[in-house]
């Protein structure tokens, strides 16, 4: 099991941002958490598109924390395999 975060990086409201994904809700709420980010601030809960929009300074403090880094391409091959509800993608993507 993994937290994701991907190599997106938009600009929102003077940051710059990426996106975080994990195989489970409570993987990726942990790392949420231990991250310092609010749980009401995901994004499409309880979806094959789950996941937390966040600042590249707390992107680091995750790979820190062992999330995987891992390219915007992995993370779409990602929510499509979940949503076809077929295995989980090579993280090399």
């Amino acid at each position: 099991m993994a937290v994701y975060v991907d190599d997106m990086k938009w600009p929102f409201k003077g940051m710059m941002m990426c996106h975080m994904l994990a195989d489970t809700s409570e993987e990726l709420h942990a790392m949420a958490e231990l991250i310092g980010m609010e749980r009401r601030w995901v994004q499409y809960p309880g979806t094959a598109k789950e996941h937390y929009d966040v600042p590249m300074t707390r992107r680091a403090i995750a790979v820190e924390a062992g999330a995987v880094e891992v390219s915007w391409r992995f993370m779409v091959t990602l929510i499509r395999s979940r949503r076809q509800g077929i295995s989980q993608p090579d993280a090399n993507i």
